[in-house]
């Protein structure tokens, strides 16, 4: 058996079909198209959010490390990473995926 020095840091392998995702810091408040601010702490039911792909799980089929995809935040795991915050979710959680890589669909551009 290893062992690891406290402090030490190690890599990350993603399982199954799971994702690494990261919420920009950006995402807090926000404002209504009247004007209104709406604080990151408001509840706003069945609202979707858009978050950054970090890193992706072997069985993962149509998402990459640096994709943006839009997924449900009830259908979510907080864990905390080397310091920073993460989201944890499987592919079946995710609604879309905006990425440069990706050709044809619905021809809609975000």
């Amino acid at each position: 058996m290893r062992s690891v020095a406290k402090g030490q840091k190690q890599p990350i392998t993603m399982l199954a079909d799971r994702v690494l995702v990261q919420i920009p810091q950006a995402e807090g408040e926000r404002r209504s198209r009247a004007g209104i601010l709406i604080p990151a702490t408001a509840q706003v039911s069945k609202r979707l959010t858009w978050a950054e792909v970090v890193a992706v799980g072997p069985h993962v089929r149509t998402i990459k490390a640096g994709d943006q995809i839009l997924f449900s935040p009830e259908d979510r795991y907080e864990v905390e990473v080397q310091g920073e915050e993460y989201l944890l979710l499987r592919e079946r959680d995710i609604h879309a995926v905006a990425s440069e890589r990706i050709d044809g669909g619905t021809g809609l551009y975000l």
